[in-house]
């Protein structure tokens, strides 16, 4: 593994110390990171460690490379090995950048956030961002998501903009068993820079505009921008775009939604906010449209009093807005008040406070929640749920600024940090997440990019299993292309990994050549872990 170095922590020294821990523990990262500082070199600040995961990464071809012969605004990419994966692995490569879609538009570009869906036949539905500004050219398409149908939210014709542009918004890709695609849309359209969201277990797509532009601040928009929009998995064309105006106009990044209905929400500042949405429609079952009859929006406070378990340390406490509150950013971001190392893998008390100003005039909504004691975090960015728990990636955040991953519990109303990095060749800025069927977290890389030579060069998506410890899944090898993955997810049986590598525009479908679940060999090794070799490896 070129870019991890096995640290050393050996994998039975840590479940030898484990396993008491551990015993009935059904879902990790968490506790299990207080046991990793009793061999850590600092108990109170550990270093980031790896594990095998599924092993060396090799180049491979994609199965459809002969259909890659004039990728636009790359050429000819036949015979171009474009990902780097474990042994045993195959992907695709579809949906691509400039290439028409079964509606007729050209395959909008800057591919990120997205979730699959069940579709008919054994296909899986895909609902896929695209973190396009107004006019951005994408090898030399400007139209964007403009949709066919005219179902667009905003036209931006203002100050006699000429139409024809869709900036931002979603597609939608249903694709077989077989990697291939069988059909794909514009399923939203007329919004800006829609980097992440998340699936509602109804069977829809919540998509988040990282933009808050208005139309005094940009002439050509004719609506106020900063909402969430609700897409349908199974529409068949462009969803009327209604903003769910009172889960807040932010500068919005990704939600994740439990089987609750509640919808928990991350903000792309550096002094960000945790959010939580209340709809007024609870306690039955959700359908598309539910959303849009409002609720009540919160933001997370931390408990300012509580100490860390390992070596007495008071939370990194920042006043803000008159208010002080709890600064998760560490040492390396912000106001540099103080590290959360010493807290990793610690349950933190939280409780929330309700926000009235949901739809301010300027990006104003966090200044609200600060002055209400809520706790600050750099850049949340990717969210999912799982399995009764809400996570979410801070990029960039930490000591060394490489980033963090938490975790909320509601039933104990706790949140955990649960990684944090601290080496860029271990993890380089993640950004979209995801959760497997097991419980591996799977993090998109938005780093740096490093240099050619380097061992952080391009991206990765890097796991995290069961112990925290950190393993490459799939390494960005396309030719002068550094660029981001985005929009990890599942397929509903958790055989099939989808994902976005945004830069030139293309999704990939990557599965076991046997058919099996995408599971790290750690669990099919242990015998310990028998639950999940009899749930999952059937």
């Amino acid at each position: 593994m070129s870019k991890i170095s096995m640290s050393n922590i050996s994998r039975r020294q840590f479940i030898t110390l484990a396993s008491a821990a551990a015993a009935g523990t059904a879902m990790a990262p968490m506790g299990l990171l207080q046991v990793r500082r009793a061999i850590a070199n600092d108990k109170c600040f550990p270093a980031s460690f790896t594990v095998d995961g599924f092993g060396t990464l090799s180049e491979l071809l994609p199965l459809n490379t002969s259909e890659l012969g004039d990728v636009p605004g790359k050429g000819d990419l036949r015979n171009t090995p474009l990902l780097r994966l474990p042994k045993g692995f195959q992907y695709t490569a579809i949906g691509i950048r400039g290439v028409p879609m079964s509606d007729g538009v050209l395959t909008p570009g800057d591919h990120d956030g997205m979730a699959a869906f069940p579709g008919s036949y054994g296909n899986t539905i895909l609902v896929r961002n695209h973190e396009l500004s107004i006019d951005e050219d994408e090898a030399g398409n400007t139209a964007g998501c403009l949709a066919p149908n005219g179902n667009q939210y905003d036209p931006f014709t203002g100050n006699n903009n000429p139409s024809g542009f869709g900036g931002g918004g979603t597609s939608t890709i249903i694709v077989d068993r077989y990697g291939n695609k069988v059909k794909d849309y514009v399923s939203l359209g007329g919004t800006i820079r829609n980097c992440a969201g998340g699936p509602t277990p109804w069977g829809s797509w919540i998509s988040c505009e990282e933009n808050v532009s208005t139309p005094a601040t940009d002439g050509r928009n004719t609506k106020k921008h900063g909402y969430n929009f609700e897409v349908p998995s199974e529409l068949g064309e462009a969803v009327d775009p209604i903003p769910l105006v009172e889960m807040g106009r932010m500068n919005h990044e990704a939600v994740s939604v439990g089987r609750d209905g509640i919808v928990y929400e991350t903000e792309d500042r550096g002094d960000s906010i945790y959010y939580k949405y209340v709809p007024k429609i609870r306690g039955r079952a959700r359908k598309f449209g539910d959303l849009q009859e409002g609720g009540d929006l919160y933001a997370m406070v931390i408990d300012k009093d509580q100490k860390s378990n390992c070596n007495g340390a008071s939370l990194p406490i920042n006043e803000l807005q008159g208010t002080k509150v709890v600064d998760t950013r560490g040492l390396g971001r912000g106001d540099k008040v103080g590290s959360m190392l010493p807290f990793l893998g610690q349950s933190l008390k939280v409780s929330w406070v309700k926000l009235e100003d949901v739809d301010p005039e300027e990006d104003t909504l966090r200044f609200e929640a600060q002055s209400k004691g809520a706790a600050v975090f750099w850049r949340g960015e990717g969210a999912w749920y799982h399995r009764g728990k809400h996570y979410w990636v801070c990029s960039g955040a930490g000591d060394a600024a490489e980033g963090q991953v938490w975790c909320y519990d509601p039933d104990s109303e706790t949140v955990t940090m649960i990684v944090e990095s601290t080496d860029e060749n271990l993890l380089d800025g993640p950004d979209n997440m995801t959760v497997a069927f097991d419980g591996t977290i799977y993090l998109c890389e938005d780093g740096t990019g490093g240099n050619q030579g380097d061992a952080n060069f391009s991206q990765y998506i890097v796991g995290v299993d069961e112990e925290g410890g950190l393993f490459q899944f799939a390494h960005n090898i396309i030719p002068d292309d550094t660029s981001e993955f985005g929009g990890a997810c599942f397929s509903p049986d958790g055989r099939y990994m989808y994902v976005n590598s945004q830069g030139i525009g293309i999704t990939y479908c990557i599965w076991r050549e046997d058919g099996r679940l995408i599971t790290p060999r750690t669990y099919l090794k242990d015998r310990r872990r028998g639950f999940f070799k009899r749930r999952w490896n059937r």
